[in-house]
């Protein structure tokens, strides 16, 4: 079996994080993982929803949302708004994202204050929820660092990272990290989130008009694992390079759209 681009079964794309691409927000990146490039953006709220005013909720809150910009895919999507309602899709991705950056902070220490994850897609090639999901996290880190240094904080709330990756069956074969073509002509698809202590935060999973093994799960998920080892690395120095801001950031961002 041969992938469209080349690499091996347990290979993940090329994966980078450029940090610091939205100013106003307290951290920000621009993920890729190949073609699939996605601005994650988090942002600080001094307040918490009514319904924990209500419930008298000790702590904050931490929440998400994503879209599909209109010309991230090869035919123009349109805009939720146009619309009047959020699609199922992007409202299942959102509420994945939340979840699974929620079980990296504790909510308890951010006191209250409600963190704002908003996850675009500027190109899909699939993979744009796992992207999310990472590039997410590196946002949240970027964005506490920031409120730890100032004061804000009377302790570190992050708890450990959480990273997010598929694997799939292609042409009888468990791969890792699919691209588009590799997701439109799966016969499996998973979406594993794990946490840089190799637990297992969510996994989404489903044959697409076929079966799979135990074998085969166990294949995925051993792929998923390795993947997700491998992105954790690379988000712990993203976060660490997001402290040492340069001039060379905006060349950085518009090299990552010139490749």
């Amino acid at each position: 079996m041969t992938r469209p681009d080349g690499r091996l079964s347990d290979q993940l794309r090329p994966v980078s994080f450029i940090p610091n691409v939205a100013p106003h927000a307290t951290g920000s990146v621009l993920v890729s993982f190949g073609n699939t490039r996605v601005i994650c953006a988090a942002t600080v709220e001094e307040d918490v929803p009514r319904w924990m005013k209500q419930q008298r909720k000790e702590g904050g809150w931490l929440t998400a949302e994503y879209s599909m910009l209109p010309y991230s895919t090869l035919e123009r999507k349109q805009r939720d708004i146009v619309r009047g309602k959020l699609d199922g899709r992007s409202s299942e991705i959102q509420r994945l994202i939340g979840r699974a950056l929620r079980t990296a902070v504790d909510l308890t220490k951010i006191g209250q204050r409600t963190i704002w994850v908003d996850c675009d897609v500027l190109q899909a090639d699939g993979g744009t929820r796992t992207a999310s999901v990472t590039g997410g996290c590196v946002a949240v880190a970027i964005a506490l660092n920031r409120l730890f240094a100032a004061g804000k904080l009377k302790a570190f709330p992050l708890k450990k990272l959480v990273a997010a990756v598929s694997a799939g069956v292609y042409q009888g074969e468990p791969i890792l990290d699919l691209n588009y073509p590799e997701d439109k002509d799966a016969a499996v698809d998973f979406n594993v989130v794990m946490t840089e202590q190799n637990e297992f935060v969510e996994i989404q999973g489903s044959g697409e008009e076929a079966v799979f093994t135990e074998a085969e799960s166990s294949a995925m998920l051993a792929l998923a694992r390795k993947g997700v080892s491998e992105l954790i690395e690379l988000q712990k120095a993203a976060i660490l390079e997001a402290d040492r801001p340069s001039a060379g950031d905006l060349a950085a961002l518009a090299n990552a759209f010139a490749r």
